[in-house]
């Protein structure tokens, strides 16, 4: 009998344990479950109900041109010495390229003139819509890092989109509710990098200053480069493959953490086609690469931004690099982001 009744109460235990472990392998799973529900919400920022916004009416009237942008990146990219801050009259001589392009698209460009180091350095921007209206800036800057850098995705890709955008809002006339500046900026790259030399730190100084309605700046940071390769796609943190695709075949929009609404909306502007998605990310700038570009100069001024990029060295393996050439570049891609780009220019 004693041995029955110790045998009953070791099955007991037993089966206590089990349920114990039963229970927290439950709760552990929930508390995962949980957790990534908590960081796909926060950083991917879905919609909760469909937007209205569809692929299938994402096209334009008038659509970028994988041929025109083409140019424009190798007439930027063949520059030598090539563009960059100690080459000053390779960078004049981009200025002088944008803005004679901007003046062929209808608009009257202006030159935001600023000095570095006892040296003339230039912003270029051409306006659309009314003057006095609320402002959306949309922007790229045109210096490159290093002498032997051609700096065709970065960042002759962005200038080119900035040029093709003042081409298409000229040939469709849109009726605009705000006014659209469309800038090319200089000395985004070192040794001016993140530093008050920066053209578009000087342009949001200006705008600060100014007191202006802006409603949205987005920085135009290597829109060319693309890949179908399993694994061509990496990221600063490891645990954001577990959110993100693993080939660089998208286009993506960067905001800060709670720029949900804004981010959100330029997302979904932005899926034109299905052969090019679109993802997006909040996260607080302590997460490598959220804030290293132009828009980085408007956040310090309080104002609103966000950048839209091929995630440069997560992806292009070029990256500052001689190999850094208009050959490497999509350019049938590109002009779809150039697209998606156009809905936000005209209907954020």
């Amino acid at each position: 009998m004693a041995e029955k009744t110790l045998a009953s109460r070791r099955s007991r235990q037993r089966s206590r344990r089990i349920s114990r472990m039963t229970a927290f392998l439950i709760a552990l799973g929930l508390f995962c479950l949980l957790g990534y529900a908590g960081l796909y919400w926060f950083l991917k920022n879905p919609l909760l109900f469909a937007s209205g916004e569809t692929v299938a009416a994402g096209r334009a009237a008038v659509m970028s041109d994988p041929a025109r942008l083409e140019a424009h990146v190798r007439r930027l990219a063949a520059s030598e010495p090539a563009r960059a801050f100690h080459n000053v009259a390779a960078l004049n001589a981009a200025a002088d390229y944008v803005e004679s392009e901007f003046r062929a698209t209808g608009c009257n460009p202006v030159r935001q003139t600023f000095q570095v180091s006892g040296d003339d350095y230039h912003n270029i921007a051409c306006s659309f819509g009314p003057h006095d209206a609320p402002r959306v800036v949309i922007g790229g800057h045109y210096d490159v890092a290093g002498d032997d850098n051609p700096g065709a995705d970065d960042n002759a890709s962005a200038v080119a989109a900035v040029l093709d955008l003042a081409r298409m809002v000229n040939a469709a006339r849109p009726d605009l509710r705000h006014r659209l500046d469309l800038v090319a900026w200089s000395l985004e790259e070192p040794p001016n990098f993140r530093s008050e030399n920066m053209g578009s730190f000087v342009h949001a100084a200006d705008i600060a200053e100014g007191g202006v309605d802006l409603k949205l700046m987005i920085s135009v940071e290597m829109i060319g480069y693309f890949s179908d390769e399993p694994g061509s796609q990496t990221y600063p943190l490891s645990f954001l493959k577990l959110f993100y695709p693993d080939r660089g075949d998208f286009i993506g929009v960067i905001g800060q953490s709670f720029d949900r609404a804004r981010v959100r909306r330029i997302r979904e502007l932005m899926r034109v086609s299905d052969t090019l998605p679109v993802h997006s990310i909040n996260a607080p700038a302590i997460v490598p690469g959220i804030d290293l570009s132009d828009h980085w100069g408007f956040w310090q001024h309080g104002l609103p931004a966000v950048m839209v990029t091929d995630t440069a060295f997560l992806r292009n393996p070029n990256y500052h690099m001689p190999t850094d050439t208009p050959d490497t570049l999509d350019y049938k891609r590109m002009a779809l982001t150039v697209d998606g780009l156009y809905r936000v220019a005209v209907g954020f």
